[in-house]
């Protein structure tokens, strides 16, 4: 699939790994959640290469996830700050950590725990208008038609 085409894709799965969909825009993201906002804690945190980061911050903040924020004038110097869409990522990463812990869970892992209860926070998904579990029934998929 053409990543130029995937934005007309009906699909809102494909639509949204075309911008996110690769590990290093969630590890970003995932650690933007943990607090993390500027440029050289996401290079030391990730190890990630500079032009790798510069890209992914760069499509992270044209697609809305984050935006800059200039924090130092002298240097000029930005940080990046979650968006609500940012913001509004963070349990679909922790259904990938739930499904990672599951079925890649060999070894140490990270916990993640309610700040407040200090219990461990397990993740499920429901649809909102049937109460179900997504996962425990059939799913039709629906693609629009051409008028």
């Amino acid at each position: 699939m053409n990543s130029k085409n995937i934005i007309d894709e009906p699909c809102p799965i494909a639509r949204s790994l075309s911008f996110v969909g690769d590990a290093w825009s969630m590890l970003i993201l995932r650690d933007a959640l943990s607090g993390l906002t500027r440029f050289d804690q996401f290079r030391k945190n990730l190890n990630i290469a500079p032009t790798i980061l510069t890209r992914r911050l760069a499509t992270l903040t044209e697609e809305g996830l984050l935006e800059k924020h200039l924090y130092s004038e002298r240097p000029p110097r930005e940080e990046y700050l979650l968006t609500d869409a940012g913001r509004d990522f963070l349990p679909v990463l922790f259904m990938i950590g739930a499904w990672g812990r599951k079925y890649r869970g060999e070894g140490k892992l990270v916990r993640f725990l309610d700040a407040e209860s200090g219990t461990e926070i397990q993740p499920v998904t429901l649809d909102e208008v049937t109460g179900a579990k997504i996962g425990t029934r059939p799913i039709r998929i629906v693609v629009p038609t051409e008028d």
